[in-house]
């Protein structure tokens, strides 16, 4: 088996449908299988997926155990010589999954591979190449010094806004909306850390990766589109919740031990900061699409 794509489903019938068929509409040249892990949708997404895709594997969980460990449960089982996580609100485009299968058995260097991904509006998804969350770049994100000096390495580096989004670079992450990465990556490293609920596993896994030497690396020549967040600007409290403790439990991870307390101190009240901020902004949009 070349390649085992992961999907997780929650809720998404004719997101993940529009998934599905966009990998299907190619004969593709390689050997594959599809795995769906369904978290628990109160939709009719179990029964579309077995009426209208038989060779799904489905995997259908009893409740809702987040991103990581849905992904964790059919990596245990993947067959594939190479593996792809894939949400499910993308369209993969023509080419995508050969080219980037290609790139991978040509380059055993590389630990994990990302694609071009591309939003709805036709404008790139920032996500798909991005530096680790560093203290420093997340203060200049932060305070959208990218957005005045997108030349800049120092203030562009946590959206690496300073490479071109049509060139192939070595990166530090990549989005789990499109990963790819060969299966002995992942028997090296570990599966998902599944302390991140929904958010951040796909950077804990390529801070990890690139630890044990693996490049990653961002390929434009593949391309998929991510219908990212939908129609509505509002967002459930616990999606809020989940991101903002992303970024709690990746810097406790990976950057505390070497950050003095001033340090430590700051990002911690950045990161409540940032998150009552958008709590009350959530709160906003409610009454406002409430009033109409």
């Amino acid at each position: 088996m070349d390649l085992s794509i992961i999907i997780v489903n929650y809720n998404t019938l004719e997101l993940t449908k529009q998934t599905l068929n966009s990998i299907y509409r190619t004969q593709h040249p390689f050997d594959y299988e599809i795995f769906v892990v369904d978290n628990h949708s109160q939709d009719d997404s179990v029964q579309m997926i077995k009426r209208d895709f038989p060779d799904v594997k489905l995997i259908v969980n009893d409740q809702n155990v987040g991103f990581s460990k849905a992904n964790n449960i059919a990596l245990k089982r993947a067959k594939g010589r190479f593996i792809l996580l894939l949400n499910s609100d993308t369209v993969v485009q023509e080419l995508c999954l050969e080219k980037s299968l290609e790139y991978l058995k040509a380059h055993p260097c590389v630990g994990a591979l990302g694609c071009k991904v591309m939003l709805e509006n036709g404008s790139l998804d920032h996500a798909c190449k991005r530096g680790f969350p560093t203290p420093m770049a997340s203060f200049y994100y932060m305070l959208r010094l990218d957005k005045l000096f997108p030349n800049s390495r120092r203030f562009g580096a946590y959206d690496l806004t300073y490479l071109s989004e049509n060139e192939i670079h070595e990166v530090d992450s990549l989005t789990g909306a499109f990963m790819m990465l060969p299966k002995e990556v992942i028997e090296a490293v570990g599966l998902l850390d599944e302390d991140f609920f929904m958010y951040g596993e796909d950077i804990d896994w390529c801070y990890r990766i690139r630890q044990k030497g693996w490049k990653i690396i961002y390929y434009p020549h593949a391309v998929i589109i991510h219908f990212k967040g939908g129609s509505s600007k509002k967002k459930p409290i616990k999606i809020i919740y989940e991101f903002h403790r992303s970024m709690y439990l990746f810097f406790r991870k990976h950057y505390r031990k070497d950050s003095n307390f001033i340090v430590a101190s700051l990002v911690y009240l950045g990161i409540s900061l940032k998150f009552l901020v958008s709590l009350i902004a959530n709160l906003f949009i409610k009454k406002r699409v409430g009033a109409r």
